[in-house]
């Protein structure tokens, strides 16, 4: 069965919590995947990429952005800015890629409130005590940041219920391959099918 492209799948969780670990394997494995980069005022971490993991641009850059209405959405976390660009995502599905975007829970909502079409997947960590020992375990951040994530965590849990699945990052291999298996049934929807392939294939 042939169905049409462009499907956007929207990924949440808490910082800690693997979202982007599992987004990035999953554009590896699945060919017509793309991860959409974002673009944050965030310094980059050791190992990073601009134009590879983010794009990384200055506040009053960012701010330019916003004014000129070039995010789809954008939000402040953890003291820094993140955005999704229309024109990222315009770039991908032009190629007739289906798009996965991870983003926090603000801009989630933001999209969902627009009303554009997507599959929203949130990722839970296995407990809050995982998360604390995932986000040390980074030696990123000092016990204040680590705080003020670890709190943050419990009110983007809450919101769990606003998205379409929840899937436990408890064993990394068994999640990616929930993500997969979500992101195979979406694609054939009844909603998704190409109804020109349809015509020509059976006349109906």
């Amino acid at each position: 069965m042939n169905s049409s492209a462009g499907v956007l799948y929207i990924v949440s969780a808490p910082s800690g919590a693997g979202k982007t670990t599992l987004c990035k394997e999953l554009s590896k494995v699945m060919p017509a995947l793309s991860h959409s980069i974002s673009h944050t005022t965030r310094k980059p971490r050791p190992g990073e990429v601009d134009g590879e993991h983010y794009y990384f641009v200055d506040a009053e850059k960012f701010m330019e952005m916003v004014a000129s209405g070039e995010f789809v959405e954008w939000a402040t976390v953890h003291g820094n800015l993140y955005g999704t660009s229309r024109a990222e995502l315009t770039r991908l599905f032009d190629q007739g890629r289906e798009v996965i975007v991870d983003i926090d829970t603000q801009g989630a909502m933001q999209i969902k409130k627009s009303g554009t079409p997507g599959v929203f997947i949130f990722i839970l960590p296995p407990s809050m005590e995982e998360l604390e020992r995932r986000l040390r375990g980074r030696e990123s951040d000092d016990d204040n940041e680590i705080k003020r994530r670890l709190g943050r965590a419990v009110d983007e849990i809450r919101s769990y219920g606003e998205y379409d699945y929840v899937i436990v990052n408890d064993d990394f291999d068994r999640a990616l391959d929930a993500l997969r298996s979500v992101m195979i049934a979406e694609k054939n929807t009844v909603d998704r099918i190409d109804r020109v392939w349809m015509k020509n294939k059976f006349g109906i």
